[in-house]
């Protein structure tokens, strides 16, 4: 099995090395691919000089864009498994196997690590709106689809083939992951969750401060209204 880590970067120059040399010292035979969001600090310079395997955008496509061009490497590399993995240190990489586990076993084609399924799992909860505004998000997942989702907005996950290829060809921009996922479950997908334990940003800005605003919670839950009114 092929199995490929996607980073998605975005001023990351305070972590992305750390994050790359963990993986490397996890295992030398797990592949991976930096996306360098066109950042503007030295993420660039970085992965150039420790010869990090990276692709290079020119311009910043957000985390939707830089994920999808991920997804296009793995479709055109023959991937049997994508990982999308935060470049920021809050990712474990000893949990790969746990969230590849469900694909190898033919028991789902998204598996989602999550630090709610088992709280004890996980010391780093992240703040109280930012759970809040899963659980809002999660219930309107559960009413379009009939599926619960503990962590919707989970960036660390893992899907088989048929899902690198559907995101290769079609990926949302703006609210990636619920949205994806509730796509994804409308089309009869097996999506299921895994715990895992995550860790707080180690350094530098989080790109994805608007989690935090009603404003956030009420455009994704109307995204996934509408999506699920369509034909898939």
């Amino acid at each position: 099995m092929k199995v490929l880590l996607i980073i998605p970067a975005y001023n990351e120059e305070e972590n992305i090395l750390k994050t790359c040399n963990k993986i490397k010292e996890f295992s030398d035979e797990l592949d991976f691919v930096v996306i360098n969001d066109g950042s503007k600090d030295n993420t660039l310079k970085i992965l150039e000089e420790n010869n990090l395997n990276h692709i290079n955008l020119i311009n910043n496509l957000g985390i939707g864009g830089a994920v999808q061009t991920g997804y296009k490497y793995a479709y055109q590399n023959n991937y049997d498994i994508a990982i999308q993995f935060d470049g920021d240190g809050q990712h474990d990489v000893n949990y790969v196997p746990n969230i590849c586990e469900p694909i190898l076993n033919g028991q789902a084609n998204i598996v989602i690590g999550t630090r709610y399924l088992d709280k004890k799992a996980s010391k780093f909860q992240s703040t109280f709106m930012r759970r809040f505004g899963s659980k809002v998000i999660s219930l309107f997942i559960k009413i379009c689809t009939g599926k619960k989702i503990t962590d919707p907005t989970s960036g660390f996950r893992a899907v088989d083939k048929k899902i690198i290829e559907e995101f290769a060809r079609d990926y949302p921009t703006e609210y990636p992951e619920p949205e994806s996922t509730a796509c994804m479950l409308h089309k009869k997908y097996k999506v299921s969750e895994v715990p895992v334990s995550m860790n707080e940003r180690q350094g530098g800005k989080s790109s994805i401060r608007f989690l935090k605003t009603a404003d956030y919670m009420f455009k994704v839950c109307l995204t996934i209204l509408i999506d699920s009114t369509r034909k898939h």
